[in-house]
């Protein structure tokens, strides 16, 4: 957000950007409820509210139950299309295939949605600026993680990125890069597992994998690593 980074800018003080961030959100919360659309306003904030505890299941897929009990698809569905077109949460669907063209294999009902902006969603979240300052461990990370990578893959490519998930495990992110497809790990710690990230890797050999991660830039097989602070570069990297 422009304001945070003028913030730290001139004062280098992360309370700051911590009340800073508190106020974007209790505005666009005041704006949810002026809605007077076609689309519940309570349902909006309802849909926003979730976010955290959706990211926060070992599962991240939205789930409707997660926003109310005994919700469903039809209680909150325009209320998720409202805050995608408002640009308030990015949606990325699951895909049945990782193969071109991934548009045509989109589960539409199955996707998650991640926060337009990491720093609020760390806010959402209620974690401590000196937990990343510090480096230290939380149960957050990896959404946060993933998150972040998502902003700054959006917009690098023709199309947007998505993820896969089966029975078997998932992987972070899908690319599209003209024909080639790019499956996409996020780590914000240091275990590099990854289970189906390598056996896809292994069984398809694709011409480009990617590992971001607080790791240098290295090559290791298949597999490229790039340092989280240039997901913004990756296009220009491949």
């Amino acid at each position: 957000m422009p304001e945070c980074v003028a913030s730290w800018i001139k004062h280098k003080d992360p309370a700051k950007i911590a009340q800073i961030q508190r106020e974007l959100i209790e505005i666009y919360e005041n704006d949810f409820s002026k809605h007077n659309g076609k689309v519940n306003s309570g349902r909006i904030l309802m849909v926003f509210r979730s976010i955290v505890s959706q990211l926060a299941k070992a599962n991240e897929k939205f789930m409707y139950c997660a926003v109310r009990e005994g919700g469903r698809a039809r209680d909150f569905e325009k209320a998720i299309e409202w805050l995608v077109s408002a640009g308030m949460l990015n949606r990325v669907y699951n895909v049945s295939k990782m193969e071109h063209p991934l548009a045509a294999f989109d589960k539409l009902d199955q996707f998650k949605l991640f926060v337009f902006d990491t720093g609020l969603l760390k806010q959402m979240a209620g974690i401590d600026n000196s937990a990343i300052l510090l480096k230290s461990d939380y149960q957050f990370k990896g959404p946060l993680t993933e998150n972040y990578v998502l902003q700054q893959l959006r917009g690098q490519f023709d199309v947007e990125p998505r993820y896969y998930s089966d029975k078997n495990g998932e992987i972070d992110f899908v690319l599209q890069y003209g024909t080639e497809i790019i499956p996409i790990e996020a780590k914000g710690g240091e275990d590099k597992s990854a289970p189906s990230f390598k056996r896809y890797i292994a069984e398809h050999q694709p011409e480009h994998a990617l590992r971001f991660s607080k790791r240098g830039y290295r090559k290791d097989g298949y597999i490229t690593n790039l340092p989280l602070y240039l997901a913004r570069k990756t296009r220009e990297l491949l």
